[in-house]
């Protein structure tokens, strides 16, 4: 299949799972812990990767494993916890929202930090996606006051940390498969992972009793093998295929995906939440129009 019409495959099937990722977070919550949560994501999929592509370690050269460990810990570390902490409070569709930010994020950091010079349309698109982030989270704590939605920042932290992800892979790994570099970060995630699992109480007899905690755990098990594991081999392959932008806008479907999972939930959602959703994907959409494309090609030489 010819790459432009490879990466957009890979753009939609993207969109659909991890649109479906923050209902099964929140389904994962009622069980267990943000810490035991997203330790036990990371374990399942380090578990199964190794499974499917130990033999892809090989082909990481030694220079690289240092872009490959903060590439794991920008990635995928940090933010398994920060979706499952932003959960407690914030619903699924809302955090679905936030997260479409990284496009906006991905020029910001790509601007302040890889020599990426953004254009005027980039600027005016990154704009007009923060005021409807403020918009959002504004609206959001006032229609679910029973919600503390300072716990809104925590995906945009997460997101922050996508946007420098996606330039080190670009910049730092371009030339190792996409297998080998998913399989090689979460081969370095297990340990820790591991570790917090084990002293966050998940082992004890009460909690492997407790029939809801194997629901939550079944939950966490699609999410992290389908998407985790799965999912990140894609993306890391979209990333290779494509610019940095573009990579970032399955951020576009990922809220439809999830918006339809939180309203078979009975999530609230106002119209003015609605509104500063479609603010947010406007501002992206309007970072990602075709002049923003040629100024990345540009940058980065890659054929779109």
């Amino acid at each position: 299949m010819q790459q432009s019409v490879l990466k957009w495959v890979y753009l939609f099937a993207l969109s659909l799972v991890w649109g479906s990722s923050f209902i099964l977070i929140k389904k994962g919550l009622v069980g267990l812990t943000p810490l035991q949560l997203g330790s036990l994501r990371i374990c399942l999929a380090a578990l199964f990767l190794m499974i499917i592509g130990a033999r892809s370690l090989k082909k990481i050269p030694k220079v690289s494993w240092r872009y490959i460990i903060l590439s794991a810990f920008l990635g995928s570390f940090f933010p398994a916890y920060l979706f499952a902490f932003a959960e407690l409070e914030v619903d699924s569709a809302v955090v679905s929202i936030l997260n479409s930010t990284v496009p906006i994020l991905a020029i910001i950091v790509g601007s302040l930090f890889f020599a990426q010079k953004a254009s005027k349309k980039q600027t005016i698109g990154v704009v007009i996606g923060l005021i409807g982030s403020i918009i959002l989270i504004g609206s959001g704590a006032t229609t679910n006051q029973d919600q503390n939605y300072w716990f809104a920042l925590l995906p945009l932290f997460a997101t922050t940390m996508y946007a420098f992800n996606v330039h080190i892979i670009k910049t730092y790994l371009q030339d190792i498969s996409a297998l080998s570099i998913t399989v090689g970060s979460f081969i370095v995630l297990f340990f820790p992972a591991l570790f917090y699992l084990l002293f966050s109480g998940f082992f004890t007899t009460r909690l492997l009793n407790d029939p809801i905690v194997y629901e939550s755990m079944g939950y966490i098990a699609i999410l992290a093998i389908v998407g985790t594991g799965v999912a990140k081999i894609l993306f890391n392959r979209l990333v290779q295929l494509s610019s940095p932008v573009f990579t970032t806008s399955v951020t576009y479907l990922i809220p439809v995906v999830a918006l339809f999972w939180g309203f078979l939930d009975g999530e609230k959602f106002s119209w003015m939440q609605a509104f500063g959703g479609f603010v947010v994907l406007i501002g992206v959409f309007y970072a990602n129009k075709r002049k923003a494309r040629k100024s990345y090609k540009q940058v980065n030489q890659i054929n779109i």
